[in-house]
């Protein structure tokens, strides 16, 4: 009798954890209107940061197919999900916002002298993308991730955003990208986690 009531109790315990767990990963959703455009999202310089790549016009004969800074977050009940299973959920939101490369006393490889050296640091504010993994709103797309741009210029961004066809994203992240459509590898936050699953 004295095991029946400790398993119940136990099993009521584990079911509190469970239920727990999953209301902390509950997945924010991203909006959209009546046609699947995304809406932009608010307050995402508060997400997670996970990294910055750059790929600058000077170290790639003068045109890189993506010049800017790489500014990347990841919404907060997304990344907790990451953390605990390795795995993007449906409904992730990633949003990458580009900066440029500041300008100085730019010599031949893009690099300024500052007080802190020689090096790239970051200019101004130059577009915003988003990705977001929606295999019910977007079952044509591999993976089911959309890939949005609000604009390739300074703030204001655009508020809403028309996918990508899949060709234009969706195949570099497919054939390239580390993780589940996601560059992963350029990221040593989510490197770290996903070497602990």
């Amino acid at each position: 009798m004295k095991v029946l009531h400790a398993a119940l109790i136990f099993g009521v315990a584990v079911a509190s954890v469970d239920a727990l767990a999953q209301s902390q990963t509950a997945i924010a959703p991203a909006e959209f209107n009546a046609e699947n455009a995304a809406k932009r999202p608010e307050g995402y310089r508060q997400w997670i940061f996970v990294g910055a790549p750059l790929t600058p016009n000077a170290l790639n004969g003068g045109e890189a197919p993506f010049p800017e800074f790489h500014n990347v977050y990841v919404e907060p009940s997304a990344f907790a999900h990451y953390t605990e299973t390795g795995a993007w959920a449906e409904g992730t939101q990633i949003v990458k916002e580009l900066v440029t490369v500041r300008e100085n006393d730019n010599d031949e490889v893009g690099a300024t002298q500052e007080v802190s050296g020689r090096g790239y640091q970051q200019g101004e504010f130059a577009g915003l993308e988003l990705t977001v993994k929606d295999s019910a709103r977007f079952p044509d797309m591999p993976g089911g991730w959309a890939y949005f741009s609000f604009g390739h210029h300074a703030p204001p961004y655009a508020e809403e955003a028309a996918a990508f066809p899949a060709d234009a994203c969706n195949a570099c992240h497919e054939a390239s990208a580390e993780t589940d459509f996601v560059f992963t590898q350029f990221y040593p936050v989510l490197r770290a986690l996903a070497a602990e699953k």
